[in-house]
């Protein structure tokens, strides 16, 4: 099937914008194989391979779509960022320079913009997955409702819905990181509607309640954040969007050091940068 596509490294000055560009690059190149070994474990718990129709909400730069299209699946990706979603291109796109396991997944998926229109004839999806873990900004509820509600009309009836939410602060070596996005943010600007939060233990059973959706098991994900060193440390967090709200209230430069203050405990003797984490997830049924 042919793939439906829709629409330099590093920052400029730190007292300038955020380059969109640049942060979705180190999303794809740093951040997002972060949560490799929770698309593994969800695909592994729910079989996922040849006959699985997957669509993915908020599919960032792609690589559960090649993930699970690498298993045989035909995956459809939604992103609204257009930098993720350029990037989900380049894995998924076909091309004279991909390699064979591209090539083989670019045929099983497409990705656009916003959730499709259900097409005549076109089968249902059996797994809606959304990836893009809840839980730790203000507000992110009422993010993931509209896909959520847009996309279960495309779904077959008994279909598999998969939600994924950071676990609980105590388990999460990154909570205290984060916790400088609230601090840089604030308390004059609280509560502020993209600012971080801590997770909540039911959180993702508060989003199913809400789409109507019927819970039907969880597990949780060791997924530990490990870098290179400091430096990269820093431009993975800063790519995941958590610390925009922090940045717009000071400046770039001014979260850049005191994400690298925050990440210090966490550098080990050899410069690398080592964090645990437990994520959640959720399996509900339509």
């Amino acid at each position: 099937m042919t793939p439906t596509l829709v629409r330099h490294h590093g920052y400029a000055d730190s007292s300038a914008p955020v380059d969109a560009a640049a942060r979705a690059r180190d999303w794809a190149e740093i951040q997002e194989r972060m949560l490799a070994p929770l698309y593994e474990s969800v695909f592994d718990r729910l079989e996922v391979g040849p006959g699985t129709r997957m669509l993915s909400l908020g599919c960032g730069s792609g690589l559960a779509l090649l993930a699970a299209a690498g298993r045989g699946a035909r995956v459809t990706g939604v992103e609204s960022d257009r930098e993720r979603l350029a990037l989900a291109r380049e894995r998924l796109g076909p091309g004279p320079s991909a390699e064979a396991g591209a090539r083989t997944a670019a045929r099983y998926a497409r990705l656009v913009e916003r959730v499709p229109a259900a097409a005549a004839g076109e089968p249902p999806y059996d797994l809606l997955t959304a990836f893009d873990p809840i839980g730790s900004v203000a507000g992110d509820f009422e993010g993931l409702a509209p896909a959520l509600a847009a996309a279960m009309p495309l779904a077959g009836r008994g279909a598999t819905v998969v939600l994924t939410g950071w676990g609980p602060p105590e388990r999460c070596a990154t909570a205290p990181v984060l916790r400088v996005a609230a601090r840089l943010a604030g308390p004059a600007r609280a509560p502020r509607p993209d600012g971080w939060r801590p997770a909540l233990r039911d959180d993702l059973e508060e989003v199913a309640a809400r789409a109507g959706l019927k819970p039907d098991g969880s597990g949780r994900v060791s997924c530990p954040f490990g870098y290179a060193d400091v430096e990269s440390a820093v431009r993975g967090l800063l790519s995941t969007g958590l610390f925009d709200a922090a940045i717009r209230a000071t400046d770039r430069s001014q979260a850049e050091k005191e994400v690298a203050e925050a990440v210090h405990p966490h550098v080990r003797p050899d410069g690398t940068v080592w964090m645990p984490n437990v994520f959640r997830y959720l399996v509900c049924v339509t």
